[in-house]
């Protein structure tokens, strides 16, 4: 079953917040501002890459894979973007992050710190984190494109954004520096 009723792009902000959860409202003021150009489309729930291959034909953009990983304490959080088609490794990601075994976070760590939902990582989450106790790690081959697709921290829309734009803006003014790393 496809993911998507209605193909409609649109540029920017929906006109009006009705009915919209509180993280995607806040994603949208706060994209809007930094003066960040984006595309959108909205969409049905779309919680894995899976479900998001028809997005990234009608957005032109490859969405990105975010996971959302702990080590084996429970300690430290990373928020890994890489792209969608890549298999991910645990073990790999270890030991290039010199941790202890990773393993994805729980739900309740996932909406304390990121304030999302499984099926809704995203970095955009990171508008969230206050306590700035999450890890945002890139693979490089992400940064290698001119866009990079996301979801506006919920699975039921989509987002094209310059990649320039995460780095030299977002990132930026939220305070975080990406960790970046080879796959």
């Amino acid at each position: 079953m496809s993911v998507i009723s209605n193909p409609t792009v649109y540029t920017g902000a929906p006109a009006s917040m009705e009915g919209r959860i509180a993280a995607e409202q806040k994603t949208f003021a706060f994209l809007e501002s930094l003066g960040i150009e984006y595309t959108r489309m909205e969409h049905d729930h779309a919680d894995t890459i899976e479900d998001c291959r028809a997005i990234e034909e009608i957005l032109g953009v490859h969405i990105c894979k975010n996971l959302f990983l702990n080590n084996r304490q429970g300690t430290e959080f990373y928020l890994l973007m890489m792209p969608g088609d890549k298999v991910f490794k645990t073990k790999n990601l270890s030991k290039i992050l010199g941790t202890a075994r990773l393993s994805f976070a729980s739900a309740e760590n996932m909406e304390k710190y990121l304030g999302l939902m499984p099926g809704s990582v995203t970095v955009l989450g990171l508008i969230n984190d206050e306590s700035k106790a999450v890890h945002l790690v890139i693979d490089r081959p992400v940064l290698e494109e001119e866009y990079f697709g996301c979801h506006p921290c919920t699975s039921t829309g989509s987002l094209k954004i310059k990649t320039a734009d995460l780095i030299c803006k977002i990132l930026p003014a939220l305070g975080v520096e990406p960790r970046i790393i080879d796959l």
